[in-house]
């Protein structure tokens, strides 16, 4: 009998801890939960009335929320905004690093460099069409972030630049070809988006082509007061 109380009492035990132990953790899963709820609530919303006309009384009652609860995880609609920015681009600008890492040529980069755009715009398809709709949209602290991000993308770039053998051109122009890829590679994620699947090979190969077509001018461009 004793053996019976003390198998039962550690039982009784063990089953407490279980019980114990997923309250513990889920408060943290949930809040989490919750988090993303709310961010996917919110790119959702968007397509129909942008960040702008969003509030956050429609996002707690598309998660299901109270409207104060929001507040636990972002303090305005524009920090929202910002959040979804910085998750549409951190990836991205890690995945276009790697593609340059190493001693890859010119056509390697290009390549490898639309490649991982068509994916990644793919895969993230809601993201890079609310940063299509946002950076000319409502919200200043939005499109500032956004842009910023495409600064950021040009300055990266412009560094890599100045590695290969291009002793011919001065900063200023490097940040001017930087920013002529970049901008390139904006209007193809804006293509990407507004395609089918099936369209993907026409995309990909006008990409390669503007991007070369820019490369090639460069290779010949002497900046001014240079030998």
């Amino acid at each position: 009998m004793p053996d019976t109380v003390h198998i039962r009492a550690l039982n009784d035990a063990g089953n407490a801890l279980a019980t114990l132990s997923p309250v513990t953790e889920s408060r943290s899963d949930k809040k989490e939960r919750t988090r993303r709820a709310i961010l996917d609530a919110a790119l959702a919303l968007t397509e129909e009335v942008g960040l702008a006309g969003l509030s956050l009384r429609q996002v707690a009652k598309e998660v299901g929320i109270v409207p104060t609860a929001f507040y636990r995880h972002f303090a305005s609609i524009d920090e929202l905004g910002l959040a979804l920015v910085e998750e549409s681009f951190v990836s991205l600008r890690a995945m276009i690093r790697d593609v340059r890492q190493g001693a890859p040529s010119l056509g390697q980069i290009v390549d490898r460099s639309v490649a991982v755009l068509i994916e990644h715009v793919g895969e993230q398809r809601t993201h890079f069409a609310f940063i299509a709709r946002e950076r000319s949209g409502g919200s200043a602290v939005v499109r500032e972030a956004i842009r910023r991000e495409f600064e950021l993308f040009e300055r990266e770039l412009a560094t890599d630049l100045a590695r290969l053998p291009m002793d011919h051109w001065s900063g200023d122009d490097l940040r001017i070809l930087s920013n002529l890829i970049v901008r390139s590679m904006v209007n193809t994620s804006e293509d990407i988006l507004l395609a089918e699947r099936r369209d993907l090979t026409e995309i990909r190969h006008r990409a390669r082509t503007q991007l070369m077509m820019v490369i090639v001018g460069a290779l010949n461009w002497k900046s001014r007061g240079r030998d």
